[in-house]
């Protein structure tokens, strides 16, 4: 088992490199580039400008990692949600670093989506004349802070959180389409569909993707057969819309509203990594519809990943030896920010620069994520209902 998922309380961070592209003919030796340590995994570093930013993270994986070798990392985290434990795993970074490669993958390299409900099948199998299990999944896309439903027969409806009213104070969906699925097979078939619903709606699905927040939900209620105990566990699976600030975009209009409100929901997602760091009594869950969506999944008591995403522009492994200096954590973090203030961007950069200092600003709020102490996470069980049959 991984030794990053052995200690408790805290979101587990990954990182993910992507490999670079031809870019090659616009470097020069004053142009910046990631740079690892192929003897520490958890450490990672920017050089930008002759000057370097280090970071300290639970894992790096570097560009030639597979899907297979990275979802390694995080399965035990997604199978313990059949055990009745809220799960979630979500990718963030900006547009173009590999976000929507990671969670969904393609037909030959499937993401971090197939591979867990692969996973979960699998162990349900294994466990098949000792428990039974229930399975629903759900799929929504969060655009311009509306939600839709990808697996409705009109997923233009829009759709609202509400409180439940059985008084639970659990949240819901009125309208939402929860599907009971019965095997692997017919959720390849749910993923497929909610894949053609996001993509009627928009005329180029890269560039939309980087403009939603797209959510993949699996609840698992399990019954022991032995003690008619009852668990219930969730995993959520989020592809983030890309973190580029609007300074950067330029954008204007309907684009510049996109923009804003994604702005709006990270920087509700940071608000909430920064209250529930700091221990606050009170989590603002309801600042978007993204993190209100995901407020039973990434308070306390629950299993949280982030996998941020950054772009490999020059890849250098650094071979540091036995007396180097450890990587300072200390960073200056604006309160509700997602970036540094050092980050802040002129009125004219190039490309290039601009590029690594969205990566630098994703590695800020990573390691930011990082340092988050959630407590042991809490098991959702049910004994009474096994209780009164006896």
């Amino acid at each position: 088992m991984p030794t990053f998922l052995l200690w408790s309380g805290n979101i587990r961070v990954l990182c993910r490199v992507r490999p670079h592209k031809d870019l090659t003919d616009q470097m020069g030796s004053g142009i910046s580039s990631i740079i690892t340590d192929v003897n520490d995994d958890t450490r990672l570093s920017i050089a930008y400008k002759g000057k370097e930013k280090s970071f300290e993270l639970d894992k790096v994986f570097l560009p030639e990692a597979t899907q297979e070798e990275v979802f390694m990392e995080i399965e035990p985290v997604v199978t313990s949600c059949i055990n009745g434990y809220n799960v979630c795993i979500f990718a963030y970074g900006q547009t173009g670093s590999g976000k929507t490669y990671t969670m969904e993958g393609t037909a030959d390299n499937p993401g971090m989506n197939l591979q867990s409900l692969r996973a979960l099948y699998q162990e349900m199998e294994a466990r098949k004349g000792l428990w039974s299990y229930e399975v629903t999944l759900s799929m929504v896309e969060i655009y311009n802070e509306v939600i839709r439903d990808l697996l409705s027969r009109d997923p233009q409806d829009k759709l609202d959180i509400k409180l439940n009213p059985d008084g639970s104070g659990q949240l819901h969906v009125p309208g939402l389409t929860s599907m009971e699925v019965k095997s692997f097979r017919h959720i390849k078939k749910l993923l497929a569909l909610g894949r053609r619903n996001r993509a009627t709606f928009c005329t180029n699905m890269n560039e939309h993707s980087s403009r939603s927040h797209a959510l993949l939900t699996i609840t698992i209620t399990g019954r022991e057969f032995n003690s008619g105990a009852i668990t219930t566990g969730k995993l959520n699976l989020v592809d983030l819309a890309g973190s580029e600030r609007v300074c950067k975009s330029g954008a204007e209009g309907e684009r510049l509203k996109e923009a804003q409100n994604i702005n709006k929901s990270l920087l509700a997602l940071g608000e909430v990594i920064q209250a529930l760091r700091a221990k606050q009594s009170h989590i603002p869950f309801r600042n978007s519809k993204l993190t209100y969506l995901l407020q039973d999944s990434l308070g306390k008591g629950n299993k949280t990943v982030m996998m941020v995403q950054v772009n490999d522009l020059t890849i250098e492994d650094k071979q540091h030896d036995s007396q180097a200096t450890r990587i300072s954590r200390k960073f200056s973090i604006e309160h509700g920010s997602l970036c540094c203030p050092q980050c802040t961007w002129r009125s004219q950069v190039s490309p290039l620069e601009e590029n690594i200092g969205e990566t630098v600003c994703s590695l800020n709020f990573a390691q930011r994520v990082c340092k988050v102490e959630l407590g042991p996470a809490s098991r959702k069980i049910d004994t009474a209902s096994a209780k009164a049959e006896i």
